[in-house]
């Protein structure tokens, strides 16, 4: 049913759903610790996915080492490692400084595109880039051109976390050419678990949230883990990453919109125009989808699950 709808579209339904996870997430934040939080997604991500766990792991050997690397890349950077800089460079800085420099992803996922998967932008995708970005700078600051960012340590938190997002994206349509969907779902929750777990003497967090915050984190694990990235993962093995990239903008958007809704934020004129631009632009992927990027030959089949 699924394989009817473009995979640009899969994907930008998955990054609205992550757009939602405001509403659990930053009540969460206040009285749980970042590393806590993820781990405890982990733990439920791999016990959801745990039959798929094992034959994910031997096809991922299967594939070779670059395919392991990637793995890792995909699990231990993007999912456990990048959410952890992120929500550490809130703490270390003030909380402009996170959200302009998280700009840079789409730049970074073209870049790794074109120089690990072959993806070649043709001409017109300028044309989506450039409104795309100019639409989430606009959601992201009341004042877009009155923005300063301070201190070297979340300057480097926030860099680091854009840049592992932009590489989970490239990383995971290469693991997406020889692996089944649903293994490069599991891979990615497997290795993430591992550095969750990893990450919590380092941070000093606790391993158990509270009985409350762990029926919050079980909800989180579930619709914005395991259900969002299943499409996302379906999505991006018949998507090329630059593309997908742009589709993730949806993020961004819901995101604004959960904080009008849910939290009383209050959005200026300059916000609106942002969020009009940034789904006129996500809403013509899939429509414009074959014109945009230019892939390498044909690729090889993933194995079936």
């Amino acid at each position: 049913m699924l394989g009817r709808f473009p995979g640009v579209l899969l994907i930008s339904i998955a990054a609205a759903m992550w757009g939602t996870d405001a509403l659990f997430r930053r009540p969460l934040a206040q009285s749980t610790s970042a590393a806590t939080i993820v781990f405890g997604e982990h733990i439920v991500l791999v016990a959801v996915t745990l039959p798929l766990l094992v034959p994910a792991f031997l096809a991922l050997r299967r594939a070779g080492g670059r395919y392991v690397l990637a793995g890792i890349a995909v699990g231990a950077g993007a999912s456990a490692v990048a959410t952890i800089l992120f929500t550490q460079a809130f703490v270390h800085g003030d909380p402009i400084t996170p959200v302009v420099l998280q700009k840079v992803q789409p730049l970074v996922a073209v870049v790794g595109a074109r120089l690990i998967l072959g993806e070649e932008p043709r001409r017109r995708f300028g044309w989506f880039l450039v409104p795309a970005l100019a639409g989430v700078w606009l959601i992201a600051f009341p004042h877009p051109f009155d923005v300063h960012v301070s201190g070297l340590v979340p300057v480097a938190e926030a860099l680091g976390a854009a840049c592992l997002w932009a590489l989970g994206t490239v990383f995971g349509r290469y693991l997406g050419r020889r692996l089944a969907f649903q293994h490069v779902v599991a891979v990615r929750f497997g290795f993430g678990l591992a550095a969750s777990a990893v990450a919590l003497p380092i941070l000093g967090a606790s391993t158990w949230p509270g009985g409350h915050d762990a029926l919050w984190i079980v909800w989180l694990a579930l619709v914005t883990g395991a259900v969002a990235l299943t499409l996302y993962y379906y999505g991006l093995q018949r998507t090329p990453a630059s593309l997908a990239t742009l589709a993730e903008l949806a993020y961004p958007v819901t995101a604004g919109i959960v904080g009008y809704l849910a939290f009383g934020a209050t959005l200026g004129w300059s916000q609106w125009l942002g969020g009009a631009v940034t789904i006129a632009v996500v809403g013509l992927l899939p429509v414009r989808r074959r014109e945009i990027v230019r892939v390498p030959g044909p690729e090889p089949a993933p194995a079936p699950a």
